[in-house]
This record gives structure tokens, C-alpha cells and sequence, in this order.
């Protein structure tokens, strides 16, 4: 029973700092060197949503976290991360690593879209002074290349597509379509929910021109595929001001300032027991003596802290799940009385799932014979019985009584 089946995908053109923010996300220790296409193969690891622990709320002194962690009272909810090389203008024609890498975001469902926020890589990756390129303009360039990426995908067969429906060959449009792509994750009703935003009728879809395809691709795109836009290198000075810029430019997107170096230094200072910190905290607390150079460098993320209130790579992670992807936590549990397993264990699991998901969703989340036999749930918080089209509400600790089970 995984807390999570959703893939964050970490995208943005090469040399941006994007295997820096794995690595800090994640804890896993990949190649990092100031080069464009450091990162050949995909790496994938596991990052982590912060949120309190309800072992807080409901006034317990601890919980018994199994499939996740809790440390000083927050949960730590593990979730898969997706880093793939860096893009590079033209990437979608098979420039620089080219196709290969963008098919390896095909499962993602969301997108970290990592950009230097101190303007100092150029398009091609290459190491210019602050201020030399514009991260305006390299958020537009590489969602120009997914969307590209994407419409190229699907414009391959269009034609074939097309002349079949000429003919009379495809009785459900709508469905061929959606089978062709399945393969981006994408859905019927997502195809139907973008052709309705679009006014396109169903018996219209076969006759789109080019134009009209792109803009059904790049709808699905956003809708699909929605991004995060992680303001990366803030730490450089001159950053702040760009930082603005891109929230005023792309207002649909959200955008989180962040410094991967600066977490990956208090992780490590952590570990080595020269400060306090936890991964998400808003500060931190020196315990033993610094070198004159590190301290310098913990006075740089201190004044981070004071504009941004942390070094946003946590802070990417849960805008991404919880703010975009709008997912809730809920705690299955046996005793509703104790809020345990069967075990005994307190709160041992917590589940993200969609914001309106069912009790009987939930159940077949947790296990398919549940789901099938469910009979109700009970809230753990009120003790009331609730049917199987109630929806979870955040924190929210469930029994699902099933039947043959005990209620």
C-alpha cells in the first residue's frame, strides 16, 4: 500500500541545478557538476511531502508511522521523483539528448520545472555571469519543447486517424483518440473535459487542423501535465527580481523560490551534528562550532530563510501534491476508538489520494476485496457512520467495515 501513486516529473533545460534538487529532495547521491548533460539516464528516487502528523490534532503522544515517517510531529509522506537530462532548445527534434529523455516523463503527473532564477546558463546550458539570459524565457522554451514533444507524438498518425473517420472506420472518435493517448496518462474524460473547454464536438475531432490539434495537445498538456515552477539558484544575487518577473508572467503557475544548495548543506551539517533541521523547516539551530567559511554560508541561507522562509525544495513537493495535484491525506485505521491497526499500531498508514475520493474508493485503494464488499466506514474523529459516496475530508482517520469483517 503505497502513501502515493503519483510521479512528479523534474524538468527544465540542462545545467540548471536540477540534479542538485534530487539529490537534496531525495537524499540520493547523483552526479553534480556544472556541465550540460551531467545526467544521461534517469534518475528516479523517493522525495518527501511534509505535512502535520493528526497524531497532533487528536492529542496522542506519538503514532506508530510504518509507511512513511514522523519526526517532531510531521508526517514525511514518501513519493516517487523523475529527473531526466536537461532540454535543450530544439529537444523535441532529437537536439542535443532529444526525444528519448521527454518519453521518459510520459508517466509523470506533474512536472518541478526547474529554471535558474539567477540568469546565469544560457539555452544551451552553458555557464554565463548573473543576469546574461532571461528564466522568462526559459520556462516558455521549455514548455514550447513538452508541448511540441507531445504534439509531434500524436500528429504522427494523425493522418491515418483522419482518413479512417472519413470512411466510417471509427464508430467512437472520441475513444480512438483517447487510446491513441493513453499513453501520456491521459484519459476519456480527459479528452472529453478538454474538447468541451474547447467547444469541439465529437464528430469535429478527425477534422482538426494542424492549429486546432495544438491547441487540443497543449489543453491536455496543462491538464494533464500540470508544472511547478521551482525558482532554483536564489541563493545568487540578482535572483530576487526575476523571482517576480515569472510570477508575473506565468500567473496560472505557481512558483516556488528555492536553493538546492542551500538544503543539501543543512542536510548534510545536519548529519554531521553541527545544527538542527529538519527538510522543510522555516529555520534552524546551530549546535557546535563552524569553520569561518561555512559559517559565512549558513549566514547566506539564514538570510534566505528571512525572504522565502525556507530553501523551497520541500515546498516545491507539497505545492505540487497538495496545491496542484490537490491531493488529501487520510489515515486508515481498524480500531476507531484507538486509531490502530490490527497490530495495535497507532495511525501506522497514511494514504494521499485526490481531493474527492469516496470512503468506498478509499477501500479499494487499500485493497481490491475491501472495496468490493464494503458495507460502510466510520469516522474516527466523530465516531459516526458514514456511507460509501462520502468524501474524505484532509486528515481524515477511516475504518472501512467490510462485510464478514467485524464492525
Amino acid at each position: 500500500m503505497e502513501p502515493t501513486n503519483a510521479l512528479i516529473g523534474i524538468v527544465g533545460k540542462t545545467n540548471v541545478g536540477k540534479s542538485s534538487f534530487f539529490s537534496a529532495a531525495t537524499g540520493i547521491e547523483v552526479p553534480i557538476e556544472n556541465r550540460p548533460f551531467v545526467t544521461i539516464e534517469p534518475n528516479v528516487g523517493i522525495g518527501y511531502a511534509r505535512k502535520r502528523c493528526v497524531h497532533v490534532e487528536l492529542g496522542l503522544p506519538k503514532c506508530d508511522a510504518s509507511n512513511s515517517a514522523c519526526i517532531m510531529g510531521y508526517r514525511y509522506i514518501p513519493v516517487k521523483l523523475m529527473d531526466v537530462a536537461g532540454l535543450i532548445p530544439g529537444a523535441h527534434e532529437g537536439k542535443g539528448l532529444g526525444n528519448k529523455f521527454l518519453d521518459d516523463l510520459r508517466r509523470s503527473d506533474v512536472f518541478l520545472l526547474v529554471v535558474d532564477a539567477s540568469g546565469s546558463t544560457t539555452a544551451e546550458g552553458v555557464q554565463v555571469g548573473p543576469g546574461a539570459y532571461d528564466p522568462v524565457e526559459e520556462v516558455k522554451f521549455v514548455m514550447f519543447e513538452l508541448d511540441e514533444w507531445m504534439y509531434e507524438s500524436i500528429k504522427s498518425d494523425w493522418n491515418k486517424f483522419t482518413k479512417l473517420a472519413s470512411v466510417g472506420a471509427l464508430r467512437d472518435p472520441v475513444g480512438a483518440f483517447s487510446q491513441r493517448v493513453s499513453g501520456f496518462g491521459i484519459t476519456k474524460a480527459q479528452v472529453e473535459a478538454a474538447l468541451e473547454a474547447l467547444k469541439i464536438g465529437d464528430a469535429e475531432l478527425p477534422k482538426l487542423g494542424d492549429d486546432q490539434l495544438r491547441e487540443l495537445v497543449v489543453t491536455l498538456r496543462k491538464m494533464t501535465k500540470p508544472m511547478v515552477i521551482v525558482a532554483n539558484k536564489v541563493d545568487v544575487p540578482g535572483s530576487e527580481k526575476n523571482i517576480e518577473r515569472l510570477k508575473q508572467t506565468y500567473p496560472d503557475v505557481p512558483v516556488v523560490p528555492a536553493s538546492a544548495l542551500a538544503e543539501l548543506l543543512l542536510r548534510k551539517l545536519s548529519k554531521q551534528g553541527l545544527i538542527d533541521y529538519l527538510p522543510g523547516d522555516s529555520d534552524f539551530k546551530v549546535r557546535g562550532a563552524l569553520d569561518q567559511r561555512t559559517q559565512r554560508a549558513v549566514d547566506m541561507i539564514r538570510e534566505l530563510f528571512s525572504r522565502y522562509g525556507g530553501t523551497g525544495v520541500v515546498q516545491a513537493i507539497n505545492t505540487a501534491l497538495f496545491d496542484v495535484l490537490k491531493l488529501i491525506a487520510t489515515y486508515p485505521v481498524e480500531d476507531f476508538n484507538k486509531y490502530t491497526d490490527k497490530s495495535g499500531r497507532v495511525l501506522p498508514d497514511v494514504l494521499l489520494v485526490p481531493r474527492g475520493t469516496t470512503a468506498r474508493e478509499l477501500a479499494y485503494r487499500i485493497h481490491t476485496d475491501l472495496g468490493e464488499t464494503f458495507l460502510y466506514a466510520i469516522n474516527a474523529k466523530t465516531k459516526q457512520r458514514v456511507g460509501a459516496d462520502y468524501k474524505l475530508n484532509d486528515d481524515d482517520v477511516i475504518k472501512i467495515v467490510a462485510a464478514g469483517a467485524k464492525g
